[in-house]
């Protein structure tokens, strides 16, 4: 079958068969038994496990799979469905264990459109279970620096809390292409931060004007959530960077909580490609 990735070694288009994928040239990178590929280039791999640990992608499938943050995915497949035609090339740049992915998926198909849809992230863990999300859908463990993907070949790109690589997504992006960029809202798990620290600060909210993409509108999501138990408390704790540098004393009342209520912003900023190429 035909693929979004090419090939990282000679940059030509990759085919997908049965147990790998092959470049004219015959280059080939096999699949892994959960059905991602992997093809970051040689030197791109800067630790011995890059991205995030098995225990930090399990946590992840295991919150997000519960549905918490399903306000952001709804509002994810609705831009998705309203800015693309009815047969989108859609690339998630660091899409973790690919709810958020499997979920824009659902919805496009859903809608009536036949989506091509790939997702990359430097973390084999995550894509262990994001390949198990939706057959449908190609994983490739890469680099949102180095993008196995053909120039001007995408519809639309998703970015949620992952590196911003700009010169990377306007590559790969056709013209008038649109880029939505996930960033956190300024009181986003307000109440785990009042738990972790003892003078929590506000996430900075505003507005980036990037060379060569035009600024098309932000949307807010906002919801409350309920954490019922401590495992789902533990679970949100474990995905989020307060799980590095928390000191021990926020760590310890968090873990001696057996529910949470807490508030979930997001900021989903829309932009569009601008020029001929």
């Amino acid at each position: 079958m035909n693929s979004l990735f090419t090939c990282p070694v000679c940059g030509q288009p990759l085919t997908r068969g049965a147990s790998a994928y092959r470049c004219p040239a015959n280059h080939c990178f096999d699949l892994a038994a959960a059905g991602y590929t992997y093809l970051l280039p040689a030197g791109g791999k800067h630790a011995k496990l890059p991205g995030d640990s098995k225990e930090m992608a399990a946590a992840r499938n295991r919150f997000l799979s519960a549905g918490y943050y399903a306000p952001l995915a709804d509002k994810l497949a609705a831009l998705c469905i309203s800015r693309t035609g009815p047969a989108p090339c859609i690339l998630d740049a660091g899409c973790g264990e690919g709810y958020y992915t499997a979920r824009i998926f659902d919805a496009l198909t859903g809608a009536g459109k036949s989506p091509q849809v790939a997702g990359i992230d430097i973390s084999k863990s995550c894509l262990r279970w994001a390949a198990k999300r939706e057959k449908g859908i190609e994983f490739a463990v890469a680099s949102s620096y180095h993008l196995p993907i053909a120039s001007g070949s995408i519809d639309l790109l998703i970015n949620c809390f992952s590196p911003l690589c700009l010169e990377e997504f306007s590559r790969v992006l056709k013209p008038g292409g649109r880029f939505l960029y996930v960033v956190p809202g300024a009181k986003h798990l307000w109440e785990l931060k009042q738990v972790l620290y003892e003078t929590p600060y506000q996430n900075e909210e505003k507005r980036s004007d990037y060379a060569g993409f035009q600024y098309e509108t932000v949307e807010s999501v906002d919801a409350r959530i309920h954490l019922p138990s401590q495992d789902a408390v533990f679970s949100l704790f474990q995905m989020t960077p307060y799980f590095w540098k928390t000191p021990k004393a926020g760590s310890a009342r968090l873990a001696a909580l057996d529910s949470l209520d807490t508030t979930i912003s997001f900021q989903v900023h829309v932009f569009r490609k601008t020029g001929s190429a």
